[in-house]
């Protein structure tokens, strides 16, 4: 197997060594403006890529990127599914705070976005790729706001402006109108291009293999590389950036990848990369399945979950997912080359991370929905060109990181202000600059909702119950589940997470102390969002509003006048 992936492995690039990075550094065009390129992948693992340890998965030019920047090796997300996810990347705020819970659930008109904070500020925020957004209609109907308005698609999508949307996943019927036309316009030609060439493969005899069937993973893809789905969307966003170059304005470009989430297939010469024997052995024990949670019970007996523990299935699922992150690596290379030769790289702010996990069998589970790491933590990886950041280059970071600190970093890098009163994350420049940040967390919280399963039928549970948080320490991860005893692991002593200890006397403590942060948590969100800290702390400072303005609960004269003696003076003092 090794000698076939020497074969037909396509190293792009080394990227930009340690060395070139540092000496861009201390040549920087002061006159050009900032960029941010935020690259996002669908569920993938914070463990496969060669820079997170995977043994026989390759990926240099990601690789490359962690030797310029900052690994953080202790991100989570704020909801372990698609859109609670994105949303929360998109707001710089909990799931609990912006509501949208579940994969097209709609985040309502008004919830403030990074592209409402980048507009602020003069930055363009654009979009290629995936977001999972679903528009508020009945909020822009009852505001009299057309959808196709300038205002109603800045809503609509989530405060970016959409150079490429396309969410894939679609069955027929749900266009995805740019990708499907150059599919057709390249002999692709099928009601549904994206699922009948893009995402399956054929039989000898020319019979459908349709890709979102398990069985069918290990096949190749009938469309050409050059015109799957990921270097499709690097080249778009290669356009975006090109000609973004003659407008002049500082933009923040989403590259949200579709891959490597399901279907899980790829076209050649990925598919034939890797193999039964590259696959990991599964994580996971039959402790798990005695006595277990009644919840985490519900999810292993999920179809995809029984499926997906079968040996069978690991062995054709896990190839094609390490080979999809292998096209995206390279693509990686093509896209550094390209900033390279623009002279962008030196300006530019690139981020690589991903919206969630994948169980992939590990804890007889699939997809992902619940909090082991498979699930819930993800690669984060950010490169800072300001000459501040030189000293941190190629570092791993192990501070507790939310998905949610992405929005503050990014208009903080740009020279703003991030607004504390609606952004619920941090912003990473400080440790990016090797500074450490005073009364940073000290725990990280993720949210799931299961109302929209049948998980919430079969254990009986009222749809407004059906929720699950998580808080991690950074050793104990607590998960409280609305209605049922709490889960518990401890990462040091069980780092697979393997034995779950929340009916252990002897962590009756730690439970308590976590619980108490988590209710803290949820008795304080950041609900001023009209109404900013210095404006609040201004009002709550002064004695009166205005000079002679209305007073009360005064008693007499001389305490009015002793007053405004007060007033007078605090004010010729500044």
């Amino acid at each position: 197997m090794a000698a076939k992936r020497a074969a037909t492995t396509i190293v792009i690039c080394d990227a930009i060594s340690h060395h070139q990075a540092s000496e861009i550094a201390k040549v920087r065009d002061m006159s050009r403006p900032k960029n941010v390129l935020w690259i996002m992948c669908d569920q993938l693992r914070y463990d496969y890529l060669g820079c997170t340890g995977h043994p026989t998965l390759k990926t240099p030019n990601i690789d490359a990127l962690a030797k310029r920047g900052v690994r953080f090796s202790n991100a989570y997300v704020q909801s372990p599914i698609c859109g609670p996810s994105r949303m929360s990347f998109y707001t710089g705020r909990y799931m609990r705070s912006h509501g949208s819970h579940w994969n097209g659930w709609p985040l309502r008109v008004g919830e403030p976005t990074l592209g409402d904070h980048l507009k602020k500020i003069g930055v363009r925020n654009v979009l290629v790729g995936k977001t999972h957004m679903t528009p508020d209609l009945e909020g822009l109907k009852m505001l009299g706001i057309a959808p196709a308005s300038i205002i109603g698609v800045h809503v609509a999508e989530c405060g970016f402006e959409p150079y490429e949307r396309d969410d894939g996943l679609h069955p027929t019927g749900r266009p995805r109108p740019k990708y499907d036309a150059y599919l057709r316009e390249n002999g692709y030609d099928a009601p549904n291009p994206w699922e009948h060439w893009a995402n399956s493969g054929a039989a000898a005899d020319g019979t459908l293999q349709n890709g979102w069937l398990l069985v069918h993973s290990d096949k190749a893809a009938r469309v050409a590389e050059e015109d799957s789905e990921t270097p499709y969307m690097t080249r778009r966003a290669m356009d975006f950036i090109a000609g973004a170059e003659q407008d002049g304005r500082p933009w923040c470009l989403h590259l949200s990848y579709i891959k490597p989430h399901w279907p899980y297939i790829a076209p050649e010469p990925y598919a034939s990369m890797y193999g039964p024997d590259d696959v990991l052995p599964a994580i996971r024990s039959e402790q798990e399945k005695q006595n277990a949670h009644p919840v985490f019970a519900a999810y292993m007996d999920m179809r995809y979950s029984r499926n997906m523990s079968r040996d069978e299935a690991r062995e054709k699922v896990i190839p094609t997912y390490m080979s999809l992150i292998k096209q995206i690596d390279d693509q990686m290379g093509l896209l550094m080359q390209f900033l390279e030769a623009r002279g962008l790289i030196e300006t530019t702010m690139i981020v690589f991370t991903s919206d969630h996990g994948d169980y992939l069998g590990d804890h007889w589970m699939g997809e992902k929905d619940l909090f082991h790491d498979q699930s819930a933590k993800i690669p984060l990886i950010v490169v800072d060109p300001s000459a501040a950041a030189d000293g941190t280059r190629g570092s791993v970071c192990d501070t507790l990181v939310e998905a949610i600190d992405l929005a503050p970093t990014f208009i903080e890098y740009f020279g703003g202000t991030p607004p504390d009163h609606i952004l619920e994350g941090r912003s990473l420049i400080s440790h990016l600059r090797g500074e450490a940040p005073a009364g940073w967390r000290k725990v990280v919280f993720s949210e799931y909702d299961y109302c929209m399963q049948d998980v919430r039928l079969k254990l009986n549970q009222p749809i407004e119950q059906c929720r699950l948080f998580m808080v991690f320490d950074g050793r104990w991860k607590c998960i409280h589940a609305s209605g049922f005893r709490p889960m518990l692991y401890d990462l040091v002593d069980d780092p697979h997470e393997l034995t779950d200890r929340g009916e252990d006397s002897s962590c009756a403590d730690v439970i308590a102390r976590l619980q108490s942060a988590l209710f803290d948590w949820a008795l304080h969100p950041k609900g001023h969002i009209t109404t900013s800290t210095e404006k609040i702390a201004a009002y709550a400072n002064q004695q009166l509003q205005v000079k002679g303005g209305i007073l009360i609960g005064i008693w007499d004269e001389t305490e009015l006048a002793a007053i405004r003696k007060r007033i007078d003076a605090k004010e010729l003092n500044t």
